[in-house]
C-alpha cells in the first residue's frame, strides 16, 4: 500500500502519511494533521484509533457501536479541509473546518463539519465537533458524468467518485 496516495488527500502516501499515525509509531504534530488521521481511520474502519484520539474527558460519552457502524455504512469518497485556525505545533487549541463526503444507501452526502481541537501534555485530542448544514444530499444517480464531483474535489464526478 506504499504507493497508494492516503485517503486523507493529502496527495502522500497513505503509509508515509495517516498509516503511521494509526499505527501509533507517530503523533500528530497538528490539529489538522489529526483530523486527516482521524478521516483516514473512519475509511479503514479504525475504530479503536478514532477512540484513541478522542479527548480523554469526552470518552464517558463516545459511543464505540455507532462509530463502526457510520464507519462501516459509509463508502467514503474523499476529504477537502476548508481552514484552520491555531491548531499548529507549538498551540493548545485548534480548530479544523472540513467537508467529508460518503456514499450511504446510493446517495452521496457532504458532512460539513467544524471541529475542535485541544493539546494535552503534548498530543492532539478531538474534543468535539459542530457539523454545519450541507442542504438535501445528491442522489448519485442525478449526478452528470461530466458533472463537478458532489465531494468537493474540484473535479468531474466521472474522474473522481463515479
Amino acid at each position: 500500500m506504499s504507493a497508494k496516495s492516503c485517503y486523507c488527500g493529502s496527495g502522500v502516501a497513505f503509509d508515509d502519511c495517516c498509516g503511521p499515525l494509526l499505527s501509533r509509531i507517530r503523533k500528530a504534530p497538528t490539529a489538522e494533521r489529526l483530523m486527516r488521521s482521524r478521516y483516514s481511520a473512519y475509511v479503514v474502519r479504525d475504530v479503536d484509533y478514532l477512540e484513541y484520539s478522542l479527548h480523554p474527558e469526552r470518552l464517558a460519552s463516545h459511543d464505540p457501536e455507532g462509530t463502526r457502524r457510520w464507519a462501516e455504512q459509509a463508502e467514503w469518497l474523499g476529504l477537502r479541509v476548508v481552514g484552520c485556525s491555531g491548531g499548529g505545533e507549538e498551540d493548545a487549541h485548534g480548530v479544523v473546518e472540513f467537508v467529508a463526503s460518503y456514499r450511504r444507501d446510493g446517495r452521496i452526502v457532504r458532512h460539513h463539519e467544524i471541529s475542535t481541537f485541544q493539546r494535552v501534555a503534548g498530543d492532539w485530542y478531538f474534543v468535539e465537533g459542530e457539523v454545519l448544514p450541507a442542504g438535501v444530499p445528491s442522489d448519485a444517480a442525478k449526478v452528470g458524468r461530466n458533472d463537478p464531483c458532489p465531494c468537493g474535489s474540484g473535479r468531474k464526478y466521472k474522474k473522481c467518485c463515479g
